[in-house]
């Protein structure tokens, strides 16, 4: 069995939000055993990397294992916060659905026990 990309959005769902000028981004795992493949390999260095064509220069992470849940800040990404960014999206509401489009590497083998009941992805 090989390995298999998949985007974030195909185990896990996301929020997010102004907070001054950087965002908080919730990182919601549908499954317990996706929240300890994304605690593993969702780190801030991943997340920074993907946020940094957007301006993000650091990111916090912090954990909510009870929710099975990743809170990230990105810091600065909004240059400025709602009312005095010029960028689109303003307020940071975006980020969430920008978020699940990252792609990760997982296994064929483990790859069922990340995705929801609806079924593994084809």
């Amino acid at each position: 069995m090989g390995e298999r990309t998949i985007r974030l959005g195909d185990i896990a769902h996301a929020r997010s939000g102004d907070k001054g000028s950087s965002a908080t981004l919730g990182v919601f795992a549908y499954t317990e055993t996706g929240y300890r493949f994304l605690s593993e390999h969702l780190t801030e260095a991943v997340m920074a990397a993907y946020f940094r064509p957007m301006g993000c220069d650091s990111v916090e992470r912090y954990e909510v294992p009870k929710l099975q849940t990743l809170n990230f800040v990105l810091n600065e990404i909004l240059t400025g916060g709602g009312s005095r960014s010029l960028r689109i999206d303003a307020q940071g509401k975006a980020i969430g659905q920008i978020a699940l489009e990252m792609t990760l590497e997982i296994s064929d083998e483990i790859l069922t026990r990340y995705v929801p009941a609806k079924g593994p992805i084809e």
